[in-house]
């Protein structure tokens, strides 16, 4: 999915990423389980677009979320938002993707 949203970070060192700016945030949710549910589903797709791009997109990510809300950060809030989500890739520009992984197994 797709997310248009703005976000300005803090940093402890100097950057031009403190500034107010914005991104269409490309997102990439990954489920997994050993069976499905009654409907023939790991996890509805629904749900996934309602939870994050319903509360996410066209958003300042400051006030929306309660960390700095950098792509490490909005990937591991994601994961923990999604049933089933053992890793989502959130990518801001062509080449910065950050991936968080639940390791757990």
């Amino acid at each position: 999915m797709e997310i248009s949203a703005s976000h300005r970070l803090t940093l402890d060192h100097q950057s031009k990423c403190e500034s107010l700016h914005g991104h269409n945030f490309k997102v990439r949710v990954y489920c997994k389980s050993d069976t499905l549910d009654e409907d023939g589903m790991v996890t509805d797709f629904t749900v996934i677009k309602n939870k994050i791009h319903g509360f996410l997109d066209h958003a300042d990510l400051n006030e929306k979320l309660p960390f700095n809300p950098t792509s490490e950060n909005i990937a591991k809030w994601i994961h923990d938002q999604i049933d089933n989500c053992y890793r989502v890739d959130v990518q801001e520009s062509e080449n910065n993707i950050a991936i968080y992984e639940d390791q757990a197994e």
